[in-house]
């Protein structure tokens, strides 16, 4: 009986590590695909703070959102 309850433990910690490591890898490939902020929200987020961005401080600010995803 204990043994039966055992393997019912393991399995379900077995499953949820395999579940979070699948769900883990489908968010990294969704987010990649429709990443959640765009130059265009980044122009408009500086433009609301008072400033008028350069394209090299929009491309700079891009590249600290894909590090931050990957």
């Amino acid at each position: 009986m204990w043994m039966d309850i055992l393997y019912i433990v393991i399995g379900l910690i077995i499953g949820g590590v395999i579940g979070f490591f699948l769900a883990r890898n489908y968010m990294k490939k969704y987010l990649k695909k429709n990443p959640p902020i765009n130059e265009q929200m980044i122009k408009t987020m500086m433009s609301s703070m008072g400033r008028t961005p350069t394209q090299k401080q929009v491309n700079q600010m891009m590249k600290q959102m894909n590090k931050m995803m990957d």
